[in-house]
């Protein structure tokens, strides 16, 4: 883990149905976070949804703006997203990870008042907290494709000095002596 905490605390909207169900974050077999995140080099592979607690070992955390579970985030009022940007507020500046990543750029907008915010790094802090917009990994989302996320993705990675996961069958890892 990230020495001092959480290095990057990725914040999806909220949870969707499957994900009440579950107990797991981005659980919609048609979600593309997880295989957003290992196509940018935070995981050496795959995670599964029920997998999620292994992020913290890659000094990555989860959570939700909104801890209501909706079928579709344009369910949610705008006195919900800014509750929760209130709430997440609290949460970072306790967690103090090294930087917040919201995955959805209007839901960053909605909660924190920045209607003119776009996708990446942000002006705001919180506290010592850098901030990034990403883009909603949703199957929803179709101006996005799963490889312009990754990139996207990583390019948060780097940001937060974290090296790119890989694994021993992996062809770009290096090989031991």
């Amino acid at each position: 883990m990230a020495e001092g905490g959480l290095a990057v605390l990725f914040c999806g909207i909220n949870p969707g149905l499957m994900t009440a169900v579950t107990g797991h974050h981005f659980a919609r077999p048609g979600n593309r976070f997880w295989p957003v995140l290992h196509l940018s080099g935070f995981t050496p592979r795959q995670l599964r949804p029920d997998e999620q607690d292994e992020l913290l070992a890659y000094g990555l955390g989860i959570t939700n703006v909104v801890a209501r579970p909706t079928a579709r985030a344009d369910e949610l009022s705008r006195e919900e997203y800014v509750e929760g940007g209130r709430l997440l507020t609290e949460k970072v500046l306790r967690l103090k990870p090294r930087l917040l990543a919201v995955v959805g750029v209007t839901a960053y907008r909605t909660a924190f008042g920045e209607p003119k915010a776009v996708i990446g790094p942000q002006e705001r802090t919180i506290g010592t907290t850098r901030v990034w917009a990403l883009p909603n990994p949703s199957g929803l989302n179709a101006h996005w494709t799963t490889e312009t996320m990754a990139e996207e993705y990583a390019r948060l990675r780097e940001a937060a000095d974290l090296p790119r996961a890989t694994s021993e069958s992996d062809p770009e890892s290096p090989t031991q002596p």
